[in-house]
């Protein structure tokens, strides 16, 4: 059976990129390689690793990362901010490449309640996105359909 090979990449793979890979890691088929890798990283977010454990997906022990520390070359790399898009290094044309460009939670200003709320708009928004990318014909047609129903 194929792998499914992701890379979730944003600026500073602190927040968005690192709940699509704790989503990814919790949703798509169990032999899928799961990645996720900033321009320029900063550390991982404690309000996003909250955010994800309110929903049961513990990322507390992932970390940032450079592209360059990704081993190999994915199938699909998903950016998460029009930065990290453009910044993004020529990809082989086998490699397809898609935008979700989300707010930057991160950025929140307002209490800390409000903050919150900020980052769990966009878990829930990453989530809705995932879950619609690994139900898709496509995908089904390359990766086991049953893993999508996780």
């Amino acid at each position: 059976m194929s792998s499914l090979r992701l890379l979730f990449v944003c600026r500073g793979n602190s927040a968005r990129s690192q709940m699509a890979e704790g989503w990814a890691r919790k949703l798509a088929p169990p032999t899928s390689e799961i990645y996720s890798a900033g321009t320029q990283p900063v550390g991982v977010n404690p309000l996003a690793v909250e955010a994800m454990k309110e929903r049961g997906v513990d990322i507390s022990a992932q970390r940032s990362k450079l592209l360059v520390e990704v081993p190999g070359e994915p199938d699909y790399v998903i950016a998460l901010c029009a930065e990290a898009d453009a910044e993004c290094p020529a990809l082989p044309a086998r490699i397809e490449r898609l935008a979700w460009h989300l707010p930057d939670p991160a950025r929140a200003t307002g209490s800390q309640e409000e903050q919150r709320q900020a980052f769990r708009a966009v878990r829930d928004e990453i989530e809705r996105r995932l879950r619609g990318f690994l139900a898709d014909p496509r995908f089904r047609t390359t990766y086991p359909a049953e893993a999508s129903k996780r």
